[in-house]
């Protein structure tokens, strides 16, 4: 124990003398919005006297039954569905039901007065995003008293755990980054060996992005090859992790020529690359030269916003009559109507882009740090106070994991093309609009749009909400599956695994997303044996040879996925 404290002794004072050179960060969104968002709410609320009191009047029955029964000693009801209370004693024990119980109930009457109050949709979204954020704060998970599995702990190491777990925060505090960065063991992977290791070569490459074709691993290949998009927000790879689980080997097993787009890291340099550059000198270049390199036009594949950008070239193309460059394109868990972002509008104000205008300005591109903290910050519970539980309190390293390896090796983006993206595709949705957008010049109009297409939306996405990306599906005449599961998870679904099921329909799209949910048929397993005989159904059905690389640049992940 006097180790112990020796030990965290010096690390906090190595830490305070790192804390003494920081800077104080600028915040790229505007503390004002916010505070304008809750006044609107409270007037909106007090305006509303008596449903206010009805409201209170229903708390006090709900408060009374509660204690009622918890002081009775009366059965536990069903155990929630919430990972935060899964260990039994949240269960099985009087007393930390009773905390559990109590802090579900204030949560949810907490929730129905914020819907209450006034405002517009994006003022209510705020305040239902500063109330999660209060919520998930104060859940007594993440609290030492309240949590039967850090009292446990506590009573097995005689309170060292909080001793290390208090020097574990200061350490995380004086780096500058922020607390929490220990959600996976950055040690556990590395790029290109462990991770990321399909094999293949960089064959082509720009200022933007690198172009890698993996190594085919069958003697005949399907011919129309494989084109993959990935967002700008993280690197390629999401879709090749530990190889048991990885998308790019599958497909290349499975007969495919694959090709994917790594987007460069941006710096300076960069600052000025909008959203058409990377339509233009990204997707469209990147599709030519597969096409050039295979005789073929390829099948685009892409997810989250690279998908949104592949929706954009291809009208794009359309606009030009050269549709024929593209064979089909697959757009996974994208948003083209960005009419409905559920939780996200919150972030799509006047205030808030103005404020980030003025920091991309001086900054020149937005940080993947800033980027991570608020995709965090919506999934408060998996990616913050999870690993304040487990480095804070519990004192325990981080578990492996490839896909929060992938997740915390984000990349930047440039300030014009995030100002272009979130002023006209998320504030303006002129997505939504015949002609609204464009790029150098030509008129985006997604109705144009002739290429066969495919749009998998993931039925608990909290990025891309399944309705919303269905809606864009149905307007753009798309076929449709829904796959299980969230964001990221839900695409990383080998069939060996057996995991999240899938819905399929027939040619029928209601307009109600739900109404087609209702009439779709559920699977078992995997959606990537379905997605690639819908690719064979596109496709010409014919196989060729398998296409060796013979003139390729640097082995793959490349350069540009190592790019700090």
């Amino acid at each position: 124990m006097i180790d112990t404290l020796s030990d965290a002794a010096k690390r906090l004072h190595q830490a305070a003398e790192a804390m003494t050179g920081l800077k104080a960060p600028t915040m790229p969104f505007d503390p004002f919005a916010i505070a304008k968002a809750q006044g609107e709410w409270a007037m909106g609320l007090a305006s509303r006297p008596a449903d206010l009191l009805e409201v209170q009047m229903e708390v006090a029955s709900q408060w009374g039954a509660f204690w009622s029964h918890a002081l009775s000693g009366g059965e536990p009801g069903e155990a929630p569905r919430d990972r935060r209370f899964r260990s039994p004693e949240w269960q099985d024990d009087g007393y930390y039901r009773a905390l559990r119980d109590a802090y579900l109930l204030a949560s949810d009457q907490l929730q129905a007065v914020v819907e209450m109050g006034g405002g517009d949709a994006p003022t209510k979204s705020m305040m239902h995003f500063l109330l999660d954020q209060y919520l998930n704060a104060v859940s007594p998970a993440n609290f030492a008293a309240t949590n039967p599995d850090v009292v446990a702990r506590t009573k097995e190491t005689g309170g060292a755990n909080l001793v290390r777990g208090f020097a574990n925060l200061v350490e995380d505090v004086a780096s500058g980054k922020g607390i929490v960065q220990r959600r996976t063991d950055p040690t556990a992977f590395e790029k290109g060996k462990t991770i990321a290791a399909t094999p293949g070569e960089v064959v082509f490459q720009n200022e933007l992005f690198q172009l890698i074709q993996y190594t085919p691993t069958t003697d005949k290949v399907a011919a129309e090859p494989l084109l993959y998009v990935p967002p700008l927000v993280n690197r390629f790879y999401m879709i090749d992790l530990d190889p048991s689980q990885s998308f790019v080997k599958w497909l290349v097993g499975e007969g495919r020529t694959v090709f994917v787009i790594s987007w460069v890291n941006p710096g300076d340099a960069h600052k000025d690359k909008g959203v058409g550059d990377y339509v233009t000198d990204g997707i469209v270049t990147a599709a030519g030269e597969v096409k050039k390199r295979t005789g073929h036009a390829p099948d685009l594949f892409s997810f989250c916003l690279g998908g949104t950008l592949v929706a954009i070239a291809l009208a794009w193309l359309a606009a030009q009559d050269r549709a024929d460059e593209v064979n089909s394109a697959t757009l996974i868990g994208s948003l083209v109507d960005f009419a409905d972002m559920r939780d996200w509008s919150a972030f799509v104000h006047e205030g808030h882009l103005d404020a980030l205008d003025d920091h991309l300005e001086a900054q020149g591109f937005i940080d993947s740090l800033e980027l991570q903290r608020l995709f965090a910050a919506m999934r408060a519970n998996d990616l913050i106070w999870s690993s304040v539980i487990q480095h804070y309190l519990l004192d325990k390293p981080a578990p492996p994991s490839d896909l929060l390896y992938w997740f915390e090796d984000g990349a930047r983006i440039p300030a014009a093309f995030l100002k272009s993206y979130n002023r006209d595709l998320l504030l303006d949705n002129k997505l939504a609009e015949p002609a609204g957008f464009e790029v150098d010049g030509v008129k985006i109009d997604l109705a144009k749009i002739e290429t066969p297409m495919i749009v998998i939306a993931l039925k608990d996405d909290h990025v891309s909400a399944w309705e919303a990306v269905y809606r864009g599906a149905r307007d753009m005449g798309a076929d449709f599956i829904l796959g299980g599961s969230g964001h990221n998870a839900g695409v990383i679904n080998p069939p060996h695994r057996n995991k999240h099921g899938f819905w399929t329909g027939g040619d029928e799209m209601p307009e109600d997303a739900d109404a087609w949910l209702a009439s779709a048929t559920r699977h078992e397993g995997s959606w990537w044996p379905t997605w690639t005989k819908w690719l064979d159904e596109k496709g010409s059905g014919k196989t060729l040879a398998a296409r060796k690389i013979k003139d390729g640049i640097e082995p793959a992940p490349g350069s540009y996925a190592m790019m700090p």
